[in-house]
Formats: C-alpha cells, sequence, structure tokens
C-alpha cells in the first residue's frame, strides 16, 4: 500500500467517525437512544482504525523511518482530531438529549394529574 493510500485510510476512516456521530446526535435528539448508541459504537469502531493506522506510521518514523510530511498528512490528522472532538461532544449531546427527553416526560405527566 503506498503512503498516500496509508494517509487516505486516516481520512475516510475518520470522516466516517464524524458522519456516524452526526447521525447518533440526531437520534438521540428525536429520542432513539438504541440507534444512537448503535451509531457511536460504529464511530468508535472507525476512529479506532483511523488511530491504529495513525500508530503505524508514529511507529515506522520511531524506527527512523522518514515519512513526508504533506498536506494530505495534515489534512488526515485534521480530520482525525476533529471526528474524535465530535464523537466526544455528540457523546455529551445524547446524555443531555435523555435528560431532556425524561424531563419532558416528567412534565407531561404532572399535567395530566392536573
Amino acid at each position: 500500500m503506498s503512503y498516500e493510500q496509508t494517509i487516505m485510510q486516516i481520512i475516510a476512516n475518520s470522516g466516517e467517525a464524524r458522519s456516524k456521530s452526526l447521525k447518533a446526535s440526531r437520534a438521540a435528539r428525536g429520542g432513539d437512544f438504541e440507534q444512537a448508541e448503535e451509531f457511536m459504537k460504529q464511530a468508535k469502531e472507525n476512529l479506532t482504525a483511523a488511530h491504529k493506522v495513525q500508530t503505524q506510521l508514529l511507529q515506522a518514523e520511531g524506527r527512523g523511518e522518514k515519512s513526508e510530511i504533506t498536506v494530505l498528512l495534515i489534512h488526515a490528522q485534521d480530520h482525525l482530531m476533529n471526528a474524535i472532538t465530535v464523537k466526544e461532544l455528540v457523546s455529551e449531546m445524547v446524555e443531555e438529549s435523555k435528560k431532556r427527553i425524561e424531563i419532558e416526560e416528567k412534565i407531561k405527566e404532572l399535567k395530566k394529574n392536573d
């Protein structure tokens, strides 16, 4: 596999992780927490795959194999860090959505009893 193809694995997996995280956010906002959890699981798997490739590049450099620092590599790193950040924020948003829906249900119940 070429150096560029290796880098593209980071970009592709990171992009997919970001996409799955955002889908999880939408599912949670709609109250579908099972689907949100599945999307978050998939996002984690994609991030693991991207991180594994990144680790391989780091280990190669640690062995003295010089890697060319290209705009493509920088772009890949940017995608990976962005995907990690989005996943972390969406995890928080999912929890907030759970609490919001729980509160909304309690309010509905209180209004019914009035």
